[in-house]
């Protein structure tokens, strides 16, 4: 079978590298189309996978409409050189509208609610839509579900076996504290209109953690002169690494957030995203697993963290509870791969099995 993935963020990448390397062992050609954002091709030259870079992404939603044309060629003309059978990835307005053209199988796997003016353009050519169960929408027929979450296609400890040596490139031992802070630049097509922590709020955070625990800043965009010093780093593909030894996550991401979680490393969340029309994903990690927690109000995160960097065997605590999220959920990238390869019968039989519940 020949497959053409779409990644077009580094959490694309990391969702699809186990799923792409158990396809290629099994005897099937893949290609990735990328587009540039961020370490995306970083990640994607670091995990050895067959790509081709298509453009770079642009931070405003009418620069994104007015490359869409000039990507969508690209594309045409690379999927009528590899001739896939099936194209993958997420809400891609140029996977969805070339394979639509070439008609061809498109799986869409879809974990992002707010992505709606995506969702729009994209799912109308999807032939099927594959989200975690906690997802909020309904796409009808097309639409199935699993028990898990995206980030353990890559965080499953069948996969990511966090490597100690990590706290020696930055001289820490296994018994000192530190603590992540990270930063976004709310500039994806579904943060329009969304915000995270001011200038005057991470100061405040840098200034009250770093009295219990050592501070590490890991940001989208660049650092003032004043952080530059709690700047992580290491290279980026051993951030995972990092986030499993740290006492605590805090910050106004969305995917670091479940990652902290699902490594059983507390996360506090804060940005404008949290409330009642938050994503069901941090909302079954904070009601269901006690993981992570996630408010509005940049005050009561920081009131918590620092409530939580006080709590004994705060980690130990969290581990156990990672335990128990880990029994519940499954093994995503094999889902993944066995949905793909036996597809459509793979489809048929989920949704047999979701009627029957």
């Amino acid at each position: 079978m020949k497959i053409l993935f779409g990644t077009s963020h580094p959490k694309h990448v990391y969702i699809f590298k186990n799923v792409i390397a158990n396809l290629m062992e099994r005897g099937h050609d893949v290609k990735v189309i990328a587009v540039e954002k961020e370490i995306t091709v970083y990640l994607l030259t670091q995990f050895d996978m067959p790509y081709v870079v298509i453009g770079k992404n642009q931070p405003k939603i009418c620069r994104k409409l007015l490359v869409l044309p000039k990507w969508e060629y690209i594309t045409y003309k690379i999927a009528k050189e590899f001739k896939p059978d099936t194209f993958i990835g997420r809400a891609l307005p140029h996977l969805a509208h070339v394979s639509a053209i070439l008609k061809k199988l498109f799986i869409i796997f879809e974990d992002t609610e707010v992505a709606t003016a995506l969702h729009k353009i994209t799912l109308p050519f999807a032939d099927a839509i594959v989200t975690p169960n906690c997802y909020k929408g309904d796409f009808g027929k097309k639409h199935i579900h699993f028990d898990g979450y995206f980030e353990l296609a890559y965080l499953h400890p069948n996969y990511f076996k966090p490597n100690p040596a990590i706290l020696e490139e930055l001289n820490l031992s296994k018994e000192d504290k530190f603590v992540i802070l990270r930063f976004v630049a709310w500039q994806a097509s579904h943060d329009v209109g969304q915000s995270g922590f001011d200038l005057e709020t991470k100061r405040r955070l840098v200034k009250e953690i770093e009295k219990y625990a050592q501070v590490f800043i890991t940001s989208e965009k660049p650092l003032s002169k004043e952080f530059e010093k709690y700047r992580i780093t290491i290279p980026p593909h051993k951030i995972h690494d990092l986030l499993y030894y740290a006492q605590m996550l805090v910050g106004d991401t969305q995917t670091m957030t479940t990652e902290a979680g699902i490594l059983g490393t507390p996360a506090i969340r804060c940005n404008s995203f949290v409330g009642e029309n938050d994503m069901g994903n941090f909302i079954e990690l904070e009601k269901k697993y006690d993981l992570i927690y996630s408010y509005r109000d940049p005050d009561k995160a920081l009131s918590k963290a620092l409530e939580l960097l006080k709590t004994d065997n705060l980690k130990r605590e969290w581990q156990k509870k990672r335990e128990k999220l880990l029994s519940e959920k499954i093994d995503v990238t094999k889902f993944i791969v066995e949905f793909i390869e036996n597809y459509p019968r793979s489809f048929h039989e989920l949704v047999q099995s979701h009627k029957k519940k």
